[in-house]
């Protein structure tokens, strides 16, 4: 019954939101985040803790609380405009959106006979803009995996909301079979979250200056299935407004020799660092991404790494 209550709730603000201007949905974003930065002390601390470890040596105190807080008030803007832009048609969403380089990911064969190609991605500005990325490439379906949330309402919710970009969700826990079944097929273009802690299980490795735990998703998707390998960054340039920026493919294999898979992960924190660096308040701080080495557990499933 709660189950069933949370989700005709939760249904009814998607319906809400829907029917508000896009920027005004921005701007009241923005001030509830602001709010947040105040009232959630625990993920404030988080987010202050990370900067001063990453920038304390080259930042004052001063801008690194003025950081966090545009950080709070971007997230704000972020988790609405999530809602709104799901709800929109790419018809109107389009003025809002921006892209740069996509020269890079344009397919050599149109058609379901495009080459399927992997795209690393982090929590960059409004991310989640990235599963309109065949509005971009009619040629290519986009696929994703994603997190169950726990409470089963609010988790239909969004899995009703993300279903209407046309984006195919894989759970990452329990539908790692039929991830690996559609990239048998062409045509597709997987986009993985890489970004935050993996566990004990990730590889250990420098990402801001400091080790921690980062999963090699990408890049053993792209070397297992044969795939170009990108990734994609999501700035915020405007109230309501966003360019995705594309970088040219990293490579997976030289001279015809693959790549160890460090190295290729390496080279896509570099990649999140200097995004990182060019506008700092567009990342997700509130994240404990440096954590201690933890022992290893058995992995649950052969058919995908840890995300």
């Amino acid at each position: 019954m709660i189950n069933t209550l949370i989700y005709w709730l939760g249904s009814a603000l998607v319906g809400f939101i829907s029917l508000l201007p896009l920027k005004f949905v921005a701007w009241v974003g923005r001030r509830v985040g602001g709010v947040f930065y105040f009232v959630d002390k625990r993920h404030r601390q988080v987010a202050l803790n990370n900067l001063t470890m990453c920038f304390g040596h080259e930042k004052s105190p001063a801008e690194i609380t003025a950081i966090a807080r545009e950080n709070f008030r971007r997230l704000g803007e972020n988790y609405a405009c999530m809602v709104k832009t799901y709800t929109m048609p790419w018809s109107k969403l389009k003025a809002s959106v921006e892209l740069d380089g996509m020269e890079h990911v344009l397919p050599r064969v149109a058609g379901p006979e495009a080459q399927n190609r992997v795209f690393a991605v982090g929590h960059f500005g409004l991310f989640e803009i990235l599963t309109r990325f065949n509005q971009f490439v009619p040629s290519f379906h986009i696929a994703s995996t994603y997190r169950a949330l726990s409470q089963p309402g609010l988790n239909r919710v969004m899995v009703e909301l993300r279903n209407r970009s046309g984006c195919e969700l894989f759970e990452r826990r329990t539908e790692g079979d039929e991830l690996v079944a559609m990239l048998t097929r062409r045509g597709a273009m997987l986009g993985l979250l890489v970004d935050q802690h993996a566990g004990p299980n990730g590889l250990r490795m420098k990402f801001m200056g400091h080790e921690c735990s980062v999963t090699p998703a990408a890049a053993v998707f792209a070397l297992r299935y044969r795939c170009p390998l990108h990734v994609a960054i999501c700035y915020r340039i405007g109230l309501g407004k966003w360019r995705v920026e594309n970088a040219r493919e990293i490579q997976t294999t030289i001279n015809g020799r693959r790549r160890p898979i460090a190295d290729v992960t390496q080279e896509i924190n570099d990649a999140f660092e200097v995004a990182i660096r060019r506008d700092p308040a567009n990342w997700f701080w509130v994240h404990k991404r440096w954590k201690p080495p933890e022992p290893k557990h058995p992995r649950k499933t052969a058919s995908e790494p840890d995300v």
